[in-house]
Order: structure tokens, then C-alpha cells, then sequence
């Protein structure tokens, strides 16, 4: 497959509640050639969209939260890569809850080929076989140690199904709120070169086409 592709075009849609405390912006891919790939791809969007609101209320439940109707709600997207057959993207929600002394975000990322809609898991990004946990990690950890990022816990490792975007030529694996550090750290990223991971890159997957010099 040539690599050599034109971005997809991108607008944003807007869900708005009645009272006005639910503002969502996410994206919805127009005007493709293939409508069947197309709807897949905004399918999957919206489906996320959708999965992250109802995670913030089930947070909030087991919070015990008992009036989840005075919810203030933000959502926002950010594309990350859009070249080469390669669609990249993360999906934010933003929830408070009153009368809560701050508010809880998720951020959540996507990334699709986008001449059949496939969706991307890390582990689809390398060889079979390679041990890419153990390569991937060792990286965090030695920006961890650079950055003197305070951990709440002995870093032992990311997911095999870690989130992460692709941006250009790098893959930025990320963590959520606590999950790795305190929350004034926020979204701890780390970005990893394409080109220290060659040689367990899918040459023919997202990683293996932000590689190819063209």
C-alpha cells in the first residue's frame, strides 16, 4: 500500500445537555470514499465518547454521589497524527460533580488505518513475538529517573494494552490521573522515538509508515 495519503477530513460536532452543563466536542470524519470505513471510524468515536461519560458516572456512584444530575461536563478531542493512512487521537472528558473540591478527567486515545477502520492496540504496533513491554518500559522508567517524576508506587512496568498516541515520528505512551504519580503531575507522558524501536516495529503497521522516510 502506498503511504503517501492525503489527511481525512475532520469536523467537529457538538453535544450540548438542555441545561447547558454538558458541553462534548468530538470529531466526525467526513466526505471519505469508502462510507462503509468511514462510519466505522466515527462509530468508534462516538462510541468512545460515549464509554467515557458513562465512566465518570460510575466513578461518581461509587463515590457515593447520589445527585449525578448536577454534573458539569467538558469533552474535547486533540488529533495527534493524520498522514500516511494513519489516524491518531485522543478523547478527553472533563466531570464535576458539586459540590466536589475538583473535578476528574479521562483522557483516552484512538488510533485507526484509515482505508479499513482497523483500530490499533499497542500490542498490533510490533513483530509477534516481541518482547515490547519489557523494551517500552525500560524507557519509561529511564524517563522517569531523568525527569525525577515522583511515583506513588515502585514503577513496575506499563500494560501490555498501555494508552498511547502516535505523533509523527513517536509513540507517546501515557498514564492516567494516580496511576502513576500524584495528580498535581496530571497525565504523565513519555515520548518514545520510533527509531530506538525499530527493530520491533510492524514495518507495515502506524509505526513501521511514520518510519518510512518518503
Amino acid at each position: 500500500m502506498d503511504i503517501i495519503q492525503n489527511p481525512v477530513y475532520i469536523v467537529t460536532q457538538r453535544m450540548v445537555s438542555p441545561n447547558g452543563e454538558m458541553v462534548v466536542d468530538y470529531p466526525v470524519i467526513v466526505s471519505m470514499p469508502n462510507q462503509a470505513v468511514q462510519y466505522r471510524i466515527n462509530r468508534a468515536i462516538l462510541n468512545l465518547v460515549n464509554k467515557l461519560h458513562n465512566e465518570q458516572i460510575r466513578r461518581l456512584i461509587e463515590q457515593g454521589y447520589k445527585d449525578i444530575s448536577r454534573l458539569s461536563v467538558q469533552g474535547w478531542y486533540e488529533i495527534k497524527t493524520n498522514e500516511r493512512g494513519v489516524l491518531s487521537l485522543s478523547i478527553g472528558n472533563y466531570t464535576f460533580a458539586y459540590p466536589s473540591a475538583h473535578g476528574l478527567t479521562i483522557i483516552k486515545s484512538l488510533t485507526f488505518d484509515v482505508n479499513t477502520g482497523k483500530i490499533y492496540e499497542l500490542k498490533d504496533l510490533f513483530k509477534p513475538g516481541s518482547d515490547y513491554v519489557k523494551k517500552l518500559s525500560a524507557a519509561v522508567n529511564e524517563q522517569i529517573k531523568q525527569r525525577e517524576i515522583p511515583l506513588l508506587s515502585p514503577f513496575k512496568g506499563i500494560k501490555p494494552d498501555q494508552d498511547y498516541y502516535i505523533a509523527d515520528k513517536v509513540l507517546v505512551l501515557y498514564f492516567q490521573l494516580y496511576e502513576l504519580a500524584p495528580y498535581s503531575y496530571g497525565f504523565p507522558q513519555f515520548p518514545i522515538s520510533v527509531y530506538s524501536i525499530s527493530d520491533i516495529i510492524t514495518e507495515d503497521g502506524p509505526l513501521g509508515r511514520m518510519m518510512a522516510n518518503i
